[in-house]
């Protein structure tokens, strides 16, 4: 899960694009990156940290041109402290190519392996992003075999990269001199939209990762690309756009509706806020059948994203809503955080009781998942320590049993507090008196009714069922090898070898 945005403008877009970043900032906190366009020259800043921290006066003034793209970093694989695994990545050939990428590649090993032995290609990070920029670099370069670029040439290019790779792709990238290339997997499984906006000198181009981002910035939302599409942007600012897959289908990630994207986004026709609305409803069934109504004394949520579900459900059900917790909106996400004792020690500085709303009270915690279930187990004592009677713990998701192999940072099945465990077993382990889940055809059809196009979802973590296909236990033991290096922050990052930030040239 990483944000990206890339923008074609008649005016300088390095503000836009932090921008755009700063409503982006949820979907990674790792590390930052922009990278602007002026001539055929390419600026980079990116370095470790939230965008605020990224990117100075100084550093906005050294990047100037009125092409650029940034993303915001989560990382699923290599190292979580190296700062040249921050994207952008930078290639110098064919034209000169810089890339962001949202998802994860599946096959990334073996195809770092095949560029080096055939398509003579170096890799020198542990990031699937930089293998996949190298072979779009690689199938650009045998399109165009030294003549001049085409859109058409674009297009075949990106045809190849759809053969080649497996996984979950959303991707903005740059081609110095030509323009802006966006496109998606063939599942569409991680988001990607695109929206027009005017400024004082003209029009411009914008695509994100959320509707927000483009909102957010004064653009109209104009449309989702489409799973397998290509959209080549050039710097006049004409949009050109080509399916580019053989065979297509709309599954997005159903976890982006659940928990990653804000809810004031819409994403692939559905509305994340109306989707949580809809996922209340339907827990609604699943706690009357648990916990009988009048022994539940107040609905309570677990901040923020289970909002929407934990107010609905309050309603459908007659029992007061309250707001129990207090969040810090400066601790970063727990169930993102690389090391198991940094997450457990953040969960009590992330959220702080309101002893009131809990004191010889039935209570009933809305989560929108459980994923370790060690915040669960955390949050679940601090409403005893605030002096609750009973608690009861609800998820708007099903049980996450499987691990994840798109670009959430599950990956590992003993991680996950619901693999191999029944329900009973896993309300132990967290420690509430009654757990509730909702059921996993309930969740696809709450959020599915939204849109009737939508041909399914990726619901893997929930269901085992891997969209892309090639995925084994065997494929993620090899994955999980690649996964994000938590070695302590500080340590000397020898790794050096990319385009230069610009006050280090």
């Amino acid at each position: 899960m990483c944000g990206i945005v890339g923008v074609v403008s008649n005016a300088p877009v390095n503000q836009l694009i932090y921008d755009g970043l700063l409503l982006l900032q949820h979907r990674g906190q790792d590390a930052a990156g922009i990278v602007t366009q002026q001539g055929r020259k390419f600026f980079m800043h990116k370095a470790k940290g939230m965008v605020r921290d990224v990117f100075r006066t100084r550093n906005m003034r050294a990047l100037p041109g009125n092409v650029g793209l940034g993303q915001v970093r989560y990382p699923t694989a290599g190292n979580a402290y190296s700062e040249d695994e921050a994207q952008p990545f930078y290639v110098n050939a064919p034209f000169g190519l810089v890339l962001s990428h949202n998802g994860n590649l599946t096959n990334a090993a073996a195809l770092k392996a095949e560029l080096f032995t055939t398509d003579h290609r170096h890799i020198n990070t542990d990031s699937d992003s930089e293998v996949l920029l190298n072979v779009l670099a690689h199938e650009l370069e045998k399109t165009t075999r030294g003549l001049p670029l085409k859109p058409a040439d674009v297009f075949a290019a990106v045809r190849g990269v759809h053969k080649r790779i497996q996984g979950s792709y959303a991707v903005v990238a740059l081609i110095a001199g030509h323009g802006l290339l966006a496109f998606r997997d063939p599942y569409g499984i991680r988001p990607l939209c695109l929206g027009r906006g005017q400024n004082e000198s003209g029009s411009t181009v914008m695509v994100a990762s959320e509707s927000v981002a483009l909102e957010g910035t004064s653009h109209q939302f104009e449309r989702d690309i489409a799973p397998g599409e290509a959209v080549f942007v050039d710097l006049e600012g004409t949009v050109h756009a080509e399916q580019c897959a053989a065979h297509s289908q709309l599954m997005p990630c159903i976890f982006e509706f659940v928990y990653l994207a804000r809810p004031d986004s819409v994403l692939d026709g559905i509305s994340v806020y109306q989707a949580r609305l809809n996922l209340g409803e339907t827990l609604a069934k699943r706690v009357v059948s648990t916990v009988p109504p009048n022994e539940i004394d107040v609905i309570i949520p677990i901040p923020e994203s289970s909002r929407p579900s934990a107010t609905q459900l309050a309603h459908l059900l007659g029992i007061p809503y309250r707001e129990g917790f207090v969040k810090n909106r400066y601790v970063g996400r727990t169930f993102i955080m690389p090391g198991q004792g940094v997450r457990k020690k953040s969960v009590r500085q992330k959220l702080n009781v309101i002893a009131s709303e809990f004191k010889g009270r039935n209570v009933l915690l809305v989560d929108d998942s459980i994923v370790r279930g060690t915040t669960s187990r955390e949050i679940v004592q601090m409403a005893r320590d605030a002096g609750a009677k009973k608690v009861y713990l609800a998820s708007a998701a099903p049980p996450v049993r499987f691990p994840n192999v798109y670009g959430i940072d599950m990956p590992t099945a003993d991680e996950l507090v619901a693999h191999d465990r029944t329900i009973e077993e896993i309300r132990v382990a967290i420690g509430c008196d009654a757990l509730i889940y909702q059921d996993v055809e309930g969740m696809k059809r709450a959020i599915g009714s939204l849109n009737g196009k939508l041909d399914g979802f990726d619901a893997s973590c929930f269901d085992g069922v891997y969209i892309t296909g090639g995925i084994t236990p065997e494929s993620i033991a090899k994955m999980n090898e690649q996964r994000v290096d938590s070695s302590e922050e500080g340590e000397v990052d020898v790794s050096r070898l990319a385009l230069p930030n610009p006050q280090e040239a």
